[in-house]
């Protein structure tokens, strides 16, 4: 499948031509809806402004394929969620400074016939990719991402799942000295999160190494992490060191946290609204003005037969 917003022009572009009316606006304009746990989660938290630093200037060519200009590197690097360092969105860059990602390994196992384990070098070589995504948070702000890293499908092919297979389970890192946010026995760890077979094949689906062109950062889910962006962003599971192939639907942290109000699907679909909020407008960090989210975040054309004759209100 042709992805238009593949290509990532060279660093040295992003930071040309300062404009200053953007810098105004992500200044003024950025918002903490509360802090959720490794990619995104829920808090009852009003929206207030932020001291992270302003966005740096991108090129009027840097966008999606939809025409949305790139979020820049301060505002990714420093306006985090990631429950296992804090829930102070701008302190887990500061918190999670210390964190050694080198060296790593995923286990890829379960339903497959070639399990594996994989260390950095190895997956990094797989195939890599960059590309473009809005990430959707279900707390109703979002960016825009350049990633870099590798389709989950051609990693999922390399170990071969069985036909019992039916659902990929993706496990964090479950270390309480040093990820010290586990250490508040509040949340079910580790971070557990869950796909179908056929959404993890997807090609949009991806395993991010990179940002910006540079290795993820810990607050941003160092070494290895999911992307799926078109769900929201808490389904995409940061520091990941196990994926399973597994018979059986993956019960997540948040189904068993929120079972109310978290299923397993997680589609941004503006139609559903969170019980304790709307889910039909959206914050763009860098944007004053709210916009109108779009089902499944702007990718229905690519995903959403995925879903063909499925209750999107029921299987939320």
């Amino acid at each position: 499948m042709k992805i238009p917003s593949s290509e990532i022009t060279p660093e040295h572009i992003y930071h040309a031509r300062p404009q200053s009316r953007r810098r105004f606006l992500q200044t003024a304009g950025l918002v903490a809806g509360g802090a959720l746990l490794s990619a995104c989660a829920p808090s009852y938290v009003e929206p207030s402004p932020t001291p992270i630093k302003p966005e740096k200037p991108v090129t009027a060519g840097q966008t999606d394929e939809l025409g949305d200009a790139i979020t820049g590197y301060d505002a990714i690097t420093n306006y985090n969620n990631f429950y296992e360092f804090t829930t102070d969105k701008q302190a887990v860059a500061r918190l999670s400074a210390g964190f050694v990602a080198e060296p790593w390994k995923v286990q890829v196992g379960g339903l497959v016939n070639n399990p594996k384990t994989f260390d950095l070098d190895e997956l990094r070589k797989i195939t890599p990719v960059e590309r473009i995504y809005r990430m959707r948070c279900v707390e109703a702000w979002s960016m825009v991402i350049p990633w870099s890293g590798l389709t989950l499908n051609r990693l999922l092919k390399l170990v071969d799942p069985k036909s019992e297979a039916k659902y990929v389970r993706f496990e964090t890192l479950l270390d309480p000295t040093r990820l010290p946010g586990q250490r508040d026995r509040s949340f079910p760890w580790p971070y557990v999160e869950g796909l179908r077979l056929d959404e993890a094949m997807h090609d949009l689906t991806i395993l991010a190494t990179g940002i910006y062109g540079k290795p993820l950062l810990p607050q941003n889910g160092a070494p290895i992490r999911l992307v799926v962006p078109w769900k929201y962003g808490f389904k995409s599971i940061k520091s990941i060191t196990k994926i399973e192939l597994v018979a059986d639907e993956p019960v997540s942290l948040w189904m068993k946290s929120g079972p109310s109000e978290y299923g397993f699907y997680s589609n941004v679909n503006p139609d559903v609204s969170h019980p304790r909020w709307s889910q039909s407008s959206e914050r763009r960090i860098g944007e004053v003005i709210r916009r109108r989210t779009l089902m499944f975040n702007g990718y229905a054309d690519q995903v959403a037969s995925l879903y063909a004759g499925m209750d999107l209100r029921k299987n939320y």
